[in-house]
Parts: C-alpha cells; sequence; structure tokens
C-alpha cells in the first residue's frame, strides 16, 4: 500500500495548518519519505514532540499505508 505525497501534506495540514512542507520521494515508491517541517506550534517542543506532533497527524497512517517517513522539524 502507498500513500501520494499530496495525502500525507493534507493530513498534516489538517493538524498543522501554518505548516510549511517539502516532501521528497526517496525511491520512487510513494512509501519512503523524507519531510521537511516548519511550524510555529514546534516552538518550544523538543524535537521528539515534535515529531509526535507529525506522527500523530497522520491519523495511524505511519507503518500502514505509510512505510517510511524520515522528518526534519523547524520552529518558524
Amino acid at each position: 500500500m502507498a500513500l501520494p505525497i499530496e495525502e500525507v501534506k493534507k493530513l498534516i495540514k489538517e493538524s498543522i495548518p501554518d505548516a510549511s512542507i517539502e516532501i521528497k520521494d526517496l525511491m520512487g515508491d510513494n512509501n519512503h519519505y523524507e519531510a521537511k517541517i516548519k511550524s510555529k506550534l514546534f516552538n518550544n517542543l523538543n524535537k521528539i514532540e515534535q515529531h509526535k506532533l507529525v506522527y500523530k497527524s497522520l491519523k495511524g497512517k505511519m507503518g500502514n499505508e505509510l512505510h517510511a517517513l524520515s522528518l526534519i522539524t523547524e520552529s518558524k
């Protein structure tokens, strides 16, 4: 199963509306991505908390429709 980039962006934007998101398909299979995400919601959160916020926004699709997502998060 695969999850298109636009669907990943949509899910993240629903939970993190101010996010600027860049996603690369690392293997060309819609299943292994690298995402760079910037948001004000990341202010005062450590990297683990930032990543948890992103994974929560994927609503259980991580590990199911989406196999691998490497995250780079930054505060705005």
